[in-house]
Formats: C-alpha cells, sequence, structure tokens
C-alpha cells in the first residue's frame, strides 16, 4: 500500500492522442507498468488513451518517457501530456473498460496486413487457427473496413455478432498475449467461416470452398473473391482467354490489372524491383507498387506500358489463394470488384447481380464490411516514393498540418475523389471513392461522407469545394451549407493542388512558393480549362505568373477521349501544315475534320484550354501512338513509355511574358515526323523540352521575386521521366523542390488543399 503522504511517490494523469487503438497500446501499457514497478489504470477514450500511474518518483518519470520510446509499431503519438494528480493508492494495474465522451474522437487505425506471427501460425499444423482465412492479432488485420463508430471496441464493429468462444476469450483478456483486445479476434470455432457460391448456391465452405475456388482459377475461371474492403476479381494472369473475358465484363479494354503474387522472390522473375520497391511490397500497408517490367510475360495485363503493378498477400484468405503449388498459377490477377468507373461491391447480393456475368465463383465470407476500401497504389521514382491512389492501409490517417485551423469538410474533386474533414490541424482524407460522374460512385460518395462524420462526431463550421459550377462534389458541398446554414468556400482547381503539396510538407500556411500544377482539367477564374500553370502564393492566396497558351478543345469533354481531335484543333488552331498525312487525319474521317476546323474557325462548341494533359494527348496523337483511349491519361502513359532513354536533345520553345507558345514545339515534332525520327526519340525530345521550359519559367519568376521554394502538384507529375527530368533540371541550378509523398498528386489530394485554404482564410478573415 502507497503512503499517500510519502515524498518519494506521486501519481500522474497522461492524455495520449493519436493512432493509440486497435495497435495494441493498452497491453503495452500494461506491460510496461509491470516492469517499471506501476501501479494505475488505463482506458480508451473517444479521444485517445488515458493513464493514471503512482509509483515511486524516479519509476513514474522512466515509465512516462519510455511510452514513447518503445511505443507498438503501429502505433504513432501525436500528442502525450501529463499532470499531477492526487497520489491514489491502487493495488495493481488495471485495464478498464472504454469510455466514450460526446464531442471528442479518437484517431481510427487503418487496415493492416497479416503480420508476421500470424502468418506462420497460420500455416503450422500444430497451431489452432492453422489454415484459418480471418487470423489476426494486435498488429494487424482489419480495422477501418469493420469499425462502425468510436471507441475501436469489438461491440462497435462487424465482429459484434461473433461471440468468442473460451479459448479466444482468454486470449482477448490477457494483457501479455499479442491479442489482448484484438477486436477481429476469432478461430474457425466462433469466428467468420467463408464459402463458395456457385449459381446463387453454396458449393463449399471452408476448406472445401477454398480448394474449390483455386480450381476454378486453375482451370481459367474467373473468381470474385471477398476482401477486407470489397470485392476482387481473381484469374490466372497467365491465362489469355479469361484476362479477355474479365476485360470485356469489366468494360475494361485496355487499363492495366493489378497483379498478386505469393512472395516477392516470384515477383522479382517479373518486375525490376529496387530496394524502395520491395520496402513498399512488404511495408504493413502492402499497397500495389508500379515497377518496370523485367520482360513481355506478363505484357497483356498491362497492354502499351513498360511497367506492372503488383502486391502481396495482405489477408490470410489472400496467403490461402496464393499459396504455390506446382499446378498453381504463381501470378493472379487481382482486381476490383466491379464494373468499370463503379465502386467496389461489399455485399453479396450486390455481387452476384453486378458480376453473375464475369464470375464462375463468390468466395464469399459472413463478416461484413462496413467501409468500402479499395487498395492504395505507389511507384518509386529515382528513390522517391509517390503514392497513386491512398486509400485501404493508409486510410483514414490523418496529414498533421502545421497550424490549427476552424473544422472543414472539404468535397473534393469530380475525377478520383476523396473528402476532407479537416480537424483543429489534423486532416482526415477519406478512402479513394472514384469518379463522381457515375451514379453508384455518388451514392458511394454520400455514404461514405456520413459514415465519416459519425465516426468522428464531426460537425463543420464551413464548407469548401471546387469552383467547377457542374461538378456534383460542387453541388453536394452548396446543398450542404445551405442546409446546415454555414459558409461556402469555393477553391480554384490549381490553387487546391498548390496548397496540399504545401500542407503536407508541414511548411507554414502562409509561405509563398512557386508551383507548377499540371493536370488534364481544372476549372480557372476566367472560364476556360486551366492545366499548365505556374502560379505563386500560399494557401492564404495565389497568382497565375504564367500557363500553356490558350487551345482550343472541340466538344469540350468529347475530345478527352478521342486525341486525335485534340491533335487536329491544336494544329488548326496555330496555322501549321504537313507534306505527308499525319496520324490524326488518317484517323479522322473527312467529314469530321471539316467539323473540326469549323468548330475552331468560328468557335463553335469550343473550350479554351491551357491543359498540359491535352498537350500530352495531342502529342500522342500526332506521333502515332493512341488516337483513342479507353481509361484516363492512357495517351500520355503510353507517350512516356516509348520514350527513348538515351535521346537527350529537346526542342526550341518560347515564353512570352509567362505564357508558353506552343507553335515552335508542334513544328518541331511534325518536322522530326518528316524526318522518320522514331516515336521513342521524338517522346524524349518532348519530355525534355517540357523539363526545360518548367525550369526556365521558374527561373524568370525568381529573378524578379524572394521565392526559394517550388512545389510540383497535379496528375501530369504521375509522369516518372517528366518528374524526373524537372528534378534534375531544378536541382542543378540549386531549387529546392517540395513533392506529395502521403498524397497523389493527382486529384485525391483536391479535398485536402480545399479544406486548408478554406480554413485558413475564414480564420484570419473572422
Amino acid at each position: 500500500m502507497i503512503n499517500n503522504s510519502s515524498p518519494l511517490y506521486k501519481s500522474i494523469r497522461i492524455t495520449i492522442c493519436g493512432v493509440v487503438q486497435g495497435v495494441g497500446f493498452r497491453p503495452f501499457i500494461y506491460n510496461l507498468a509491470s516492469k517499471t514497478g506501476i501501479s494505475g489504470t488505463v482506458k480508451n477514450t473517444s479521444s485517445g488513451v488515458v493513464i493514471e500511474a503512482t509509483g515511486l518518483i524516479e519509476n513514474i518519470d522512466s515509465f512516462y518517457d519510455q511510452i514513447s520510446l518503445y511505443a507498438p509499431p503501429l502505433s504513432r503519438i501525436d500528442t502525450i501530456s501529463k499532470i499531477d494528480i492526487p497520489c491514489n493508492q491502487y493495488p495493481d494495474f488495471r485495464i478498464l473498460e472504454s469510455e466514450s465522451q460526446p464531442g471528442s474522437f479518437s484517431l481510427v487505425p487503418p487496415d493492416i496486413a497479416t503480420c508476421p506471427d500470424c502468418l506462420k501460425e497460420l500455416f503450422d499444423p500444430a497451431n489452432r487457427r492453422y489454415r484459418y482465412p480471418f487470423i489476426n492479432c494486435t498488429n494487424c488485420g482489419p480495422r477501418f473496413s469493420i469499425i462502425e463508430r468510436m471507441p475501436y471496441d469489438r461491440p462497435f464493429t462487424s465482429m459484434a455478432d461473433f461471440p468468442l468462444c473460451r479459448e479466444c476469450h482468454d486470449e482477448y483478456m490477457d494483457p501479455s498475449n499479442r491479442r489482448f483486445h484484438a477486436q477481429p479476434i476469432a478461430c474457425a470455432v466462433c469466428g467468420p467461416i467463408i464459402s463458395l457460391y456457385q449459381n446463387h448456391f453454396v458449393t463449399g465452405i471452408q476448406d472445401d470452398a477454398l480448394e474449390k475456388s483455386r480450381k476454378i482459377i486453375q482451370e481459367g475461371g474467373i473468381l470474385a473473391l471477398k476482401g477486407i474492403g470489397g470485392y476482387q476479381l481473381v484469374c490466372d494472369a497467365f491465362n489469355l482467354d479469361a484476362i479477355m473475358r474479365l476485360r470485356k465484363g469489366k468494360l475494361r479494354s485496355s487499363k492495366p490489372f493489378a497483379l498478386m503474387a505469393y512472395d516477392a522472390k516470384t515477383i522479382e522473375n517479373f518486375c525490376k524491383i529496387n530496394s524502395e520497391d520491395l520496402s513498399l511490397l512488404q511495408s504493413p500497408q502492402h499497397p500495389i507498387v508500379i515497377m518496370p517490367a523485367k520482360n513481355n510475360l506478363l505484357a497483356h495485363n498491362a497492354p502499351g506500358i513498360q511497367t506492372l503493378g503488383f502486391m502481396l498477400p495482405y489477408t490470410p484468405l489472400h496467403y490461402l489463394i496464393t499459396e504455390p503449388s506446382s499446378d498453381f498459377p504463381e501470378v493472379l490477377v487481382m482486381t476490383s470488384g466491379n464494373i468499370s468507373e463503379e465502386p467496389m461491391l461489399i455485399e453479396e447480393e450486390s455481387a452476384f447481380s453486378r458480376l453473375g456475368d464475369i464470375a464462375d465463383g463468390f468466395l464469399a465470407h459472413n463478416r461484413p464490411i462496413i467501409n468500402r476500401v479499395d487498395d492504395s497504389v505507389y511507384k518509386s521514382c529515382n528513390h522517391y516514393l509517390m503514392p497513386m491512389r491512398r486509400s485501404r492501409g493508409h486510410s483514414p490517417d490523418p496529414v498533421i498540418i502545421s497550424e490549427v485551423l476552424p473544422s472543414v469538410f472539404a468535397s473534393g474533386a469530380l475525377l478520383k475523389n476523396s473528402f476532407t474533414l479537416l480537424i483543429k490541424n489534423q486532416a482526415f482524407i477519406s478512402q479513394f471513392i472514384g469518379d463522381l460522374d457515375n451514379l453508384e460512385t455518388y451514392k458511394e460518395y454520400e455514404s461514405a461522407i456520413q459514415n465519416s462524420f459519425d465516426l468522428f462526431q464531426f460537425s463543420p463550421e464551413i464548407v469548401a469545394c471546387d469552383q467547377h459550377p457542374d461538378f456534383l462534389s460542387t453541388t453536394f458541398a452548396k446543398k450542404m451549407a445551405e442546409i446546415n446554414g454555414i459558409p461556402l468556400i469555393e477553391v480554384q482547381h490549381h490553387h487546391a493542388h498548390l496548397a496540399a503539396c504545401l500542407g503536407e510538407n508541414g511548411l507554414p500556411l502562409d509561405k509563398e512558393v512557386i508551383a507548377l500544377c499540371y493536370d488534364g482539367t481544372g476549372y480557372g477564374t476566367d472560364g476556360a480549362i486551366w492545366g499548365g500553370e505556374i502560379l505563386t502564393g500560399s494557401a492564404v492566396s495565389y497568382k497565375r505568373m504564367g500557363h500553356l497558351e490558350y487551345m482550343p478543345l472541340p466538344g469540350g469533354d468529347l475530345s478527352i477521349k478521342k486525341p486525335y481531335r485534340i491533335a487536329i484543333a491544336y494544329l488548326h488552331s496555330l496555322g501549321l501544315a504537313s507534306t505527308k498525312l499525319l496520324p490524326p487525319f488518317e484517323h479522322s474521317s473527312k467529314q469530321e475534320l471539316q467539323v473540326i476546323r469549323a468548330q475552331v474557325d468560328k468557335g463553335l462548341n469550343v473550350i479554351k484550354t491551357s491543359s498540359m494533359g491535352r498537350l500530352f494527348d495531342a502529342v500522342s496523337a500526332l506521333i502515332g501512338i493512341q488516337q483513342e483511349v479507353s481509361y484516363e491519361g492512357q495517351a500520355a502513359i503510353e507517350l512516356e513509355a516509348l520514350a527513348d532513354p538515351a535521346e537527350k536533345g529537346h526542342y526550341t520553345y518560347s515564353i512570352d511574358n509567362g505564357i508558353i507558345l506552343l507553335e515552335s514545339i508542334f513544328r518541331s515534332v511534325i518536322e522530326d515526323l518528316e524526318q522518320d525520327n522514331t516515336a521513342g526519340v521524338i517522346s524524349a525530345r518532348f519530355h525534355n523540352t517540357i523539363a526545360q521550359i518548367s525550369c526556365s519559367s521558374i527561373v524568370n519568376i525568381m529573378a524578379d521575386m524572394s521565392i526559394d521554394t517550388v512545389v510540383l502538384s497535379g496528375g501530369v507529375w504521375q509522369n516518372s521521366l517528366l518528374l524526373n527530368l524537372t528534378i534534375n533540371v531544378l536541382r542543378e541550378k540549386g531549387i529546392s523542390v517540395k513533392l506529395h509523398s502521403k498524397l497523389p498528386p493527382n486529384d485525391g489530394c483536391i479535398s485536402f488543399g480545399q479544406s486548408i485554404i478554406a480554413g485558413i482564410n475564414y480564420k484570419r478573415n473572422k
């Protein structure tokens, strides 16, 4: 018993916020207290973890210091504080029941790939969870995908309907066990089961279902598999017939498929893997990693490009499905279970209905998915890790910014949508939603927003949106602001890109930077479609310092899927002719050609654009690479893939008062075509030219302004070749460059930028 009056003892209350629930934090505290001679309590609350600790003064100090030093690997401490409290008498150290606190929240842990300890148990015949498809512990397993509300306790997850058996209960209650309070804990006796459905009937459960599912794949069929965050469609990555049938069923004629292999050694047979790639593949998130292909053995999965997107298994079920055997394919297609542009399916009946004509079987399970989560996508680029899609394994982890701001809901862009809840200095960017011009995706958008508001008990002070009047995300935001009677702040698209890169790099939000914002579409303040923008400014305000010369986009969005129309319109507008019939003109009928020229001449149904994305499309069509596209960015991606790495030349260019003129570039490309230079040489020269233009524009601005930092944002920067060339040219000039590393440079970062701009301007104007 502690003597309250002894000066040798004291009691403190410690409050910890961050990723501290669902990651083994309480058992860590329990064991640390036991080791350091501390008595007291620890509990989860809606805002984090609260500890009351009593002990010798030196033990208390050591206990407090070791929390930050030795916290569990999946945890993240954002803030830790302590206050002295009256010296309490505790007989031991105890873990208390979680406490819900109205108006507060704790960070929701993301879904984490199967850890090495669980994987070892999965394939250990002596272990009671041998080959159980839902094995997990506090270091791995589903989190965000199964949670309904905080605090993160089993009754508030989709595991609530699976009462623990005695053995699982004993593990769950044992602080020394790594499954202590692991909310998804289960075994074959008490947990979820897998079932194979064929023609709406169950044809196998558990091991039998798994064996029959593998047989479907082995025999050239397509399997619909229910993963952590939704259904996936699976087939043999070497079976051309299965892949063509999958493409036809998904309405996905040429977009690359994600691939899965059992281990990294297998992936090395098909890809050139560097240390950064390997680190990404084996990280706790296990994202899809885009890497250079080593050979053409899997080229049919990514036609027209020279990269493959691979991931390792991230659930026990994936490990069991991909388990190597002599007669089973070593690489599987593992693509989202949906029709193109629709959200992943998460419920059995909707999966049967939408995927019934594609899949030969449905390997389902009876653990409900609460939050739909697609796979994250990354690639390494010259030792730099770039997110292409931020979702499973990362959402809803917040991005921390450098200033506390009012609460903002930001509705995001139309394409590659994510939305953001900004709370103080934490921006919670949603999982990848997709393109909102699809009705089902828009419904998912509305549902995900409601789920997030409930989960974080969120009530915004401000609503932010894009300035584009026709974006569904803008319409949604306007309605929300009107219903709730709160301010609406419309944010220019490329200013949001600038702020997003500024914010995620932890820079002061009022720091002035130069931003190269290169993308396909962004509504400009003059009503034109921007996209090749050179801005200066901060999250507070911006100025447009330069851009690509305006070009005509005939038919607006109609031309985006038909790059040959863009090329014809650009050449006609620039008054360029050729002695040879160029590929875009060969692809167009005489009647269509006349219509396009008339549209440009008369300005009928033509939108002005400064888009860098459309410039890449036009050049791709001009040199005969891609005249029509089936997915966003296809023409530019294939243009990049063909570039000759040995070619170092670039075209002449002109910049007039910040405006990047295009005539000399197109004239040079046509001359190269007439001289029969290869598409690879022309592509390389074009990429080199854009890098040189970017550097020249920045140097010109820096000569007149005291700005020392450049940020790069926009979907065009997913082009690894252009990114590397531009970074190298800038760094040769000693120019500091900031890139995206937590969020994608594409429109997946827009809502984050919107939230910062709206928050800081509302705060300052208020």
